[in-house]
């Protein structure tokens, strides 16, 4: 089964992660077909080499350049819009991609033709991959994953495999800050798409106290808000979700780094 990755570059990233994700995708013991690289406005110099040294070296590389950042939801549509195949894996280029990722994926597409998007658990790292620190868990089933989705994001973003046509029919990702691949999953719910989790993790994601950092504040506790009022005007949450979930998550949202970094870990994932 043919298929494409797709993968969005902006300047900030570090030019080592960027071969590590990579170099993870070109040891699959299932290879894609193109690898659609979207250049989300200018790189720096060491990105720019980085990117011209595989795109040289393998001929699967396909480079798209943005002259301006345009944010990772329009970036990954300009990119999705330049992938040949209706499956596209979805990975970051600072993550790492377990070698039988996409083989394990691919099963699930052929084994199921009525399946619209597949995900998996992650495992979370710290410096170094064999740092690994807990695993983000999500659910099996499309009805658990439905349910599930009501609370928290349902699908692990950097793993996700889906099917172009599904995506489109949908809208493809639409701006919302922060967002943007819940936004989508829950788009695709309404839409009765079949989806699954597979219950393994197949990718390291790099994980640091920074990122925690940038979960909270009143910026993204007032973009919370917006988020949980769209779900309820979808109708994929009712009135009294809504006002629960606000209450839970803005209150992490605005308490000390420290402990908001404690409670994710500890609570919202499993330790290994």
């Amino acid at each position: 089964m043919e298929f494409s990755v797709l993968l969005s570059l902006y300047y900030k990233e570090q030019p080592s992660f960027l071969r590590q994700s990579l170099d993870s995708i070109l040891t699959q013991t299932v290879l894609p077909s193109e690898i659609v690289l979207v250049e989300d406005g200018k790189l720096t110099p060491e990105l720019d080499n980085v990117v011209e040294e595989y795109e040289k070296k393998y001929d699967i590389i396909k480079v798209i350049k943005l002259e301006t950042n345009q944010g990772l939801g329009k970036a990954l549509n300009e990119g999705l819009r330049h992938c040949t195949y209706d499956i596209v894996a979805r990975m970051d280029t600072d993550d790492i991609s377990k070698p039988e990722r996409f083989e394990k994926q691919i099963k699930e597409f052929e084994n199921d033709p009525d399946l619209c998007a597949v995900s998996s658990w992650i495992d979370e790292f710290h410096d170094n991959k064999d740092n690994v620190t807990s695993t983000r868990k999500v659910p099996e089933t499309n009805d658990e994953i439905v349910k599930y989705g009501k609370r928290r994001n349902p699908f692990n973003h950097p793993s996700v495999m889906f099917k172009k046509k599904e995506i489109e029919k949908v809208g493809g990702y639409k701006s919302f800050y922060l967002f943007e691949d819940y936004y989508l999953w829950a788009r695709l719910i309404l839409n009765n798409c079949k989806l699954k989790n597979i219950q393994e993790s197949l990718l390291l994601f790099r994980a640091n106290d920074e990122m925690f950092k940038r979960r909270g504040g009143w910026k993204y506790a007032l973009t919370e808000i917006k988020f949980q009022r769209r779900l309820n005007s979808l109708g994929y949450i009712n009135f009294v979700e809504m006002m629960t979930n606000i209450t839970l998550r803005t209150t992490t949202r605005m308490i000390p780094n420290k402990l908001r970094s404690a409670i994710y870990k500890f609570f919202l994932r499993k330790k290994k």
